[in-house]
């Protein structure tokens, strides 16, 4: 049975990449997928290790009946390119900073989680980025919720066919 790992990637590991992996645990397990796609998060920086995600983000994602509140900040490390067949970053300074500790040929697992977003999908017009909602008010940490749940979905579908395969 072919199986895929995945670490969402943000700077703290406290707002995006918790919400990431909260998003796709509940997804991939909807989809029956639990047993063939595993999901952890980590951050580049270490300033929140062992810390639960922000409670904004708790609270935002409660409301859509995410539960994030098991989760607990960690920093990526290079076992990590190892362990894990996709790094999955929220933005290309995240991307900067994976790259500083990723062996070259590991490289290729790095990608930006809004390039799984279906073409289809025209709300976010091309955007690259999932913003950093930490410093913003309620709204950033919605809209960190819908890129999430849409990325999510486009990554679910673009995994799917090797899975089955």
């Amino acid at each position: 049975m072919k199986t895929v790992s995945i670490c969402f990637v943000c700077l703290g590991n406290i707002c995006r990449s918790p919400t990431a992996e909260g998003v796709m645990r509940q997804l991939v397990g909807e989809a029956k997928l639990a047993e063939r796609i595993l999901v952890d998060s980590a951050g580049t920086g270490d300033w929140h290790i062992g810390e639960p995600p922000d409670e904004r983000a708790q609270q935002a994602a409660a409301r859509r009946g995410f539960d994030l509140a098991a989760l607990r900040g960690r920093q990526i490390a290079a076992a990590d390119f190892e362990r894990f067949d996709l790094l999955i970053a929220m933005d290309d300074k995240n991307v900067a900073g994976l790259r500083q500790v990723c062996p070259p040929a590991q490289r290729d697992k790095i990608r930006l989680l809004m390039e799984f977003v279906p073409e289809s999908d025209s709300r976010w017009g091309g955007a690259r980025e999932v913003a950093d909602p930490y410093f913003g008010g309620a709204e950033g940490f919605e809209q960190v919720l819908d890129q999430c749940e849409a990325a999510c979905r486009g990554l679910i579908a673009a995994l799917r066919p090797q899975l089955l395969a």
